[in-house]
């Protein structure tokens, strides 16, 4: 039996009884019959034993630490999105919240954190000021990041390498193998997903091919990025089994060797028990 793990949803937002007010929740909501437990119960059948529920704020990321005190082989991720970082860099009192989560039990990293220009939901200077904060908790808590980086490496690792032992993930990668190789040069992992089942751009796929497996995590980013062939319909973490068996047409490896080290390289990045 495969042993999958979906290190990228946001399944906590699909729960009926914390369910927040955001466009997470709004996704999810659309499918008014979309149950957590049942997805859960799913991703077991495709193989998908452990997952990662990623916070996006303080109220989320609260949402997903509640979520998995009571699910087995689930874990979370406390963090800020770059889009929200003007409604943190001035709240001393919400970033010591966010300082504080860190403490709960099965909290395993921080983010999904980092630059996104590619919108204007928040000033560059407010999402370098937010990214820089959590990049001090990582040093400070000795904990991976999980990196949402969007049109801005070029800002992002003049940033990133003023920090030392910093460990994590490029989350949700589709870029070309020059950004492959910066990720790689400072020992990041690298984060694929449903994109790459859709990707109309060969370098993309390039770039996946060129993943060492080593350095290779598989994700959904639920309830987004649906994979080919089932895109219009809400992503949840059974679809990892579809980008991994994509993965392994795609990179010519057996579907056995890729899960079993991805499943390996979450456990060791994510300290996964």
């Amino acid at each position: 039996m495969l042993e999958l793990t979906d290190t990228h949803c946001h399944i906590h937002e699909a729960d009926a009884g914390l369910l927040g007010n955001n466009p997470i929740s709004a996704v999810w909501q659309k499918d008014p019959g979309v149950d957590t437990d049942t997805m859960i119960r799913e991703g077991l059948e495709y193989g998908v034993k452990n997952l990662i529920c990623v916070g996006t704020s303080l109220e989320d990321s609260e949402t997903a630490v509640n979520f998995v005190q009571t699910r087995q082989n689930s874990w979370a991720s406390v963090g800020v999105h770059p889009h929200e970082a003007k409604d943190y860099v001035n709240s001393p009192n919400k970033l010591q919240k966010i300082r504080n989560l860190l403490e709960k039990h099965k909290v395993v990293a921080i983010g999904e954190c980092g630059l996104d220009f590619h919108y204007s939901h928040s000033s560059p200077t407010d999402q370098k000021r937010l990214l820089r904060f959590q990049l001090e908790l990582a040093q400070e808590h000795d904990l991976p990041l999980i990196f949402h980086i969007r049109e801005a490496f070029e800002d992002f690792w003049p940033i990133f390498d003023e920090y030392r032992g910093i460990k994590g993930v490029v989350h949700s990668f589709s870029s070309v193998r020059s950004d492959l190789e910066q990720i790689l040069s400072r020992g990041l992992y690298v984060g694929l997903n449903g994109i790459m089942t859709f990707t109309k751009d060969n370098r993309h796929l390039d770039a996946a091919k060129a993943v060492p497996l080593n350095n290779l995590l598989l994700e959904t980013d639920a309830p987004f990025l649906t994979p080919a062939p089932y895109r219009g319909t809400i992503c949840q973490p059974k679809h990892v089994r579809v980008t991994a068996e994509f993965l392994s047409r795609l990179r010519g490896e057996p579907l056995s060797k890729l899960a079993a080290v991805t499943t390996t390289n979450a456990k060791e990045l994510f300290k996964l028990t």
